[in-house]
C-alpha cells in the first residue's frame, strides 16, 4: 500500500458531450453532435466572447497527476487511463487513487471551480461512489469539499486570492510565468476542444502534463509564502526537478517542450548582493 505520496498535483482537460448538447440545447432540430457542439460555442462566443462551453455539459478526456512526498519533492507524473483515455475510467482512476494514496492533499489551480465539480459530475454520471470525498455524516468544516479545508484540498488560485477576495487575472499561466516557468506554449486551453475533434489526444495529455508541472511549481513558491519551505530548499528542489525531467525528456514529448521553455526564477536578492559586492 503506497504511503509516501502526500499531495496529488493535478489538472484536467475536458470536451463537450456532444450528443448532449444536441439533445437538450437543440432538441428538435435534427443537428448531429458536432453540428451542435459548434452552434452552441458560436452563440457563447456571440455572447461572452468565449466559447468555453459550461462544464455541465463537459466530461474529462485527460487528467494529469503530480505525485509529491511530504517534503515537497515530485515522485512521479502519471496520465490516468492511457493510452485510451476513456472518461469514465479517467473518473474511477482519479477517485480510486485518491483512496489508494490514503487520501492526500489535492493541488490545483482554480480547481474550486472547475475541475473539483466536473470530476464530480463525471462520478454522479458513471455511477461511481465517492463517499470519502463527500463525507456528509462529518462536521461541515471536517468535510474534503468544504472551501476551507486546506488539508483535502488546496487551491493555489484561492490561496493568491484570499478566497476569492480578489480576481487572479493571468491565471495559472501567470503565476508560472512569474516564477520562469513555460506557462501556456503552443496549447491554449479554449484549443482543446478542436485537437480532439481532430483526434489529437496525446499532444493534449501533454498540455496537461505540462499544467501539471506549471502547478507544481506554483505549489512549491506557496509553501515559501506560507513558511512550510525555506526559500534555499525550494530551489534545490527545482533543480533535482529539472534534473529528473531531464532524465525523462527522451520518452516523454511534453517534459522535452517544457525543458525547451524552461527558465529560471531570478533571485533579486543575489542580484541586489552581486551589484553590491562589486562596487
Amino acid at each position: 500500500m503506497p504511503t509516501a505520496v502526500s499531495y496529488l498535483v493535478f489538472d484536467i482537460e475536458s470536451v463537450a458531450d456532444a450528443e448532449l448538447v444536441a439533445k437538450l440545447r437543440y432538441s428538435g432540430e435534427g443537428l448531429d453532435g458536432a453540428e451542435a457542439v459548434r452552434r452552441y460555442r458560436g452563440e457563447l462566443m456571440e455572447k461572452y466572447e468565449s466559447d468555453f462551453i459550461p462544464y455541465t455539459y463537459q466530461v474529462p478526456v485527460s487528467v494529469a497527476v503530480g505525485k509529491v512526498q511530504a517534503d515537497f519533492r515530485l515522485e512521479d507524473v502519471v496520465v490516468l487511463d492511457e493510452p485510451q483515455f476513456r472518461p469514465h475510467v479517467i473518473t474511477e482512476h482519479f477517485w480510486r487513487g485518491w483512496e489508494k494514496y490514503r487520501r492526500p492533499t489535492l493541488v490545483s489551480f482554480n480547481g474550486r471551480g472547475f475541475d473539483l465539480p466536473l470530476l464530480e459530475l463525471a462520478a454522479f454520471r458513471y455511477g461511481i461512489p465517492v463517499p470519502g470525498w463527500f463525507q456528509e455524516t462529518g462536521r461541515s468544516y471536517e468535510q474534503p469539499r468544504n472551501r476551507f479545508n486546506t488539508k483535502s484540498h488546496i487551491d493555489l488560485c484561492e490561496t493568491l486570492t484570499n478566497f476569492g477576495s480578489t480576481r487572479f487575472n493571468g491565471g495559472l499561466n501567470l503565476a508560472a510565468n512569474l516564477l520562469g516557468k513555460p506557462g501556456k506554449m503552443d496549447v491554449q486551453g479554449d484549443m482543446v476542444q478542436d485537437m480532439y475533434d481532430d483526434g489529437r489526444l496525446a499532444e493534449i495529455n501533454d498540455y496537461c502534463r505540462c499544467d501539471v508541472l506549471d502547478t507544481y511549481f506554483v505549489f512549491l513558491r506557496t509553501r515559501v509564502l506560507i513558511g512550510q519551505l525555506p526559500l534555499e530548499s525550494e530551489q534545490q528542489i527545482i533543480a533535482d526537478t529539472k534534473q529528473w525531467l531531464e532524465q525523462r525528456a527522451e520518452e516523454v514529448a511534453a517534459y522535452r517542450a517544457y525543458l525547451q521553455h524552461w527558465g529560471d526564477w531570478v533571485n533579486p536578492w543575489l542580484e541586489a548582493a552581486a551589484v553590491g559586492g562589486g562596487s
